[in-house]
């Protein structure tokens, strides 16, 4: 996932990205190596995030794929990070402690099963 968005002062630019796990100390390690040349301002890292999708073609025809996931995991009480959307496919970045409970309400609100 790559999000970029403008920052609240609007003369920077915020950059969010994941990487897999495995991958985690690589990617700080090159983004520290870096960072003269890329000159951000600063480097948050986070690796207590689980990243959620649903992804189909189908979503296309189905509006409103996007505002029932949100609405879904609102009312159980899992803020959402990130948002990242697609034709087909709809990412968030939640706290990773949360990732069963964000799962299974998903599931049974879109109808496809319990993940247990």
């Amino acid at each position: 996932m790559i999000v970029q968005n403008i920052s609240n002062d609007r003369k920077t630019t915020d950059l969010t990205y994941t990487v897999p796990k495995d991958e985690f100390d690589n990617a700080k390690g090159l983004m520290d190596k870096l960072s003269d040349s890329l000159s951000y301002e600063n480097l948050i890292v986070d690796s207590n995030i689980a990243k959620i999708s649903i992804v189909g073609v189908g979503m296309r025809s189905n509006a409103g794929v996007a505002s029932q996931m949100f609405d879904v995991l609102s009312k159980n009480n899992i803020n959402i990070d990130v948002i990242s959307t697609s034709e087909i496919k709809i990412s968030v970045l939640i706290n990773k402690e949360l990732t069963e409970k964000a799962l299974n309400t998903l599931h049974e609100h879109f109808e496809l099963g319990n993940i247990n």
